[in-house]
């Protein structure tokens, strides 16, 4: 099963992607759909179908949640994500660059992107920076990996890991989460 699963970004890889994105034509949009996947844990396609409105308070300010809605969301379950500060200050930026409504993630044409079209330019980057083995799926399952270690410094559990990642069984996502070889051998030494 692992060998088909998509691989996990380390921090580095993350880094590097965030970096190639600001050498591209549409740095700001292209650093929101980085962080997107990373830091919030969206497939290509809510990627694709967010909307502003999905993400502004009643003032037009950026929220502290992204509230995907069903018609966005994989089989129609929509769910609340709360904003990772690096995340909040890119789509502050890529407001102020676009029109601030309709798609966040608008085509070089001005139209949204398609589901597709994101697959596609996250293909093109992981080629473009070397990240074999990498999917659009890598940043979704590296966001979920990520929060299920950190979870319990949050005081939470693996059920706060599961809503945001909109996954109808524990077991779906655990089946996301990659081990950790350095972890079990302290693990195993405080036994």
């Amino acid at each position: 099963m692992a060998g088909k699963q998509a691989k996990i970004l380390s921090v580095q890889a993350a880094r590097d992607l965030l970096l190639f994105a600001e050498t591209t034509r549409h740095p700001d949009r292209n650093r929101v759909i980085v962080l997107l996947s990373v830091k919030a844990g969206l497939r290509a396609a809510e990627i694709a179908k967010l909307t502003w409105d999905m993400v502004e308070t009643a003032d037009g300010e950026i929220g502290a949640t992204i509230e995907l809605r069903d018609s966005a969301a994989k089989k129609r379950h929509g769910r609340r994500i709360p904003i990772q500060n690096d995340l909040r200050d890119a789509m502050i930026t890529l407001r102020k660059s676009s029109r601030g409504e309709g798609p966040v993630v608008r085509s070089e044409r001005g139209g949204p992107m398609t589901p597709l079209s994101i697959v596609v330019w996250f293909n093109r980057v992981f080629r473009a920076t070397g990240l074999d083995g990498c999917s659009p799926h890598s940043g979704r399952r590296t966001f979920i990996t990520r929060a299920a270690r950190l979870v319990h410094e949050a005081g939470g559990s693996l059920r706060d890991v599961q809503l945001p990642a909109s996954h109808s069984s524990i077991q779906t996502t655990q089946r996301y989460i990659d081990g950790d070889s350095e972890a079990q051998r302290r693990l195993v030494s405080l036994i």
